[in-house]
């Protein structure tokens, strides 16, 4: 069993902001696994499918995105699944925009939402998906960048990105972490 956890912010005033792509990407796993509708569970919009032998548990953490480690922590007790089969699925300004990377473990890098499920974990030992947003043009807060609405010049890019990062977490599901770095870090 897999827990997909896609961060993000709750409500639509955060629906189509940069910060909001961990949940674009479950909401494009759950458009290609024919899902119809989450269900709200543990603090989140939850959904379950199937992907080839592994059953996988979809999940929209609703505790706004520094607090997400509340959520994680009990969707992964709940279903009792070890953190090293927890995918998570987030925006990163330290990549560029549209690039998609996979790392087995790792440190928050400045993320808020990493920081706190590594807090709850009390380790960093996750799968994660970082979809590059890339930093602001103009010198000034990132917060207030992410927390932005992505841009004209940005959407396709961010787009392909959602798909890429979709096929990435469907990638480590079937043939494992280190099949998905070889195949989307290059």
């Amino acid at each position: 069993m897999f827990l997909i956890v896609g961060l993000g912010n709750p409500g639509e005033e955060y629906a189509r902001t940069r910060h909001n792509l961990g949940f674009m990407v479950v909401d494009e796993l759950a458009s290609r696994l024919k899902i119809s509708s989450f269900k709200s569970k543990h603090r989140s919009f939850t959904a379950e499918s199937m992907i080839g032998e592994h059953k996988v548990v979809l999940a929209k953490p609703q505790t706004y995105m520094n607090n997400s480690g509340q959520a994680a922590q009990e969707l992964l007790s709940w279903h009792k699944i070890p953190p090293a089969r927890m995918i998570v699925i987030y925006d990163d300004v330290d990549l560029e925009t549209g690039v998609v990377r996979v790392r087995e473990s790792g440190s928050a890098g400045g993320h808020h939402g990493i920081e706190s499920i590594m807090n709850s974990l009390n380790s960093g030992a996750f799968i994660r998906v970082r979809v590059g947003i890339g930093r602001p043009t103009v010198s000034g807060d990132v917060a207030s960048y992410v927390l932005g609405l992505i841009s004209k010049d940005q959407s396709d890019s961010l787009a392909a990105a959602i798909e890429t990062a979709a096929d990435a977490a469907l990638e480590i599901i079937s043939h494992g972490p280190a099949s998905a770095m070889n195949k989307f870090n290059a």
